[in-house]
């Protein structure tokens, strides 16, 4: 099966920052044992502030500037919440 893409979009935010979002249906696998490949990004001045992806080999994980740590995906509709919830408590300054 090939991926297939079901979601794209990158946004110019009012305020400067850009918002990127892929969301791909693959193979389920080892890697990847839910079938959905992602890339969430939050990006300021060019640098990704906030990003949530599932890398080959690397499995769930989210970055916080130069931090990672693992993530545990529970479903699209979580993801979103979690990865536009970073994105509020950031512009808050409470991240």
């Amino acid at each position: 099966m090939k991926a297939e893409l079901l979601y794209h979009i990158k946004q110019y935010l009012a305020d400067g920052p850009i918002l990127e979002i892929k969301i791909w249906k693959i193979v389920r696998s080892k890697d990847k044992p839910h079938g959905i490949k992602y890339s969430l990004a939050f990006i300021v001045d060019g640098e990704r502030i906030i990003g949530y992806d599932n890398a080959e080999s690397k499995g769930d994980h989210k970055h916080y500037l130069d931090q990672e740590s693992s993530y545990t995906f529970e479903g699209i509709d979580k993801l979103w919440d979690d990865f536009m919830g970073d994105i509020e408590r950031f512009k808050r300054g409470q991240l």
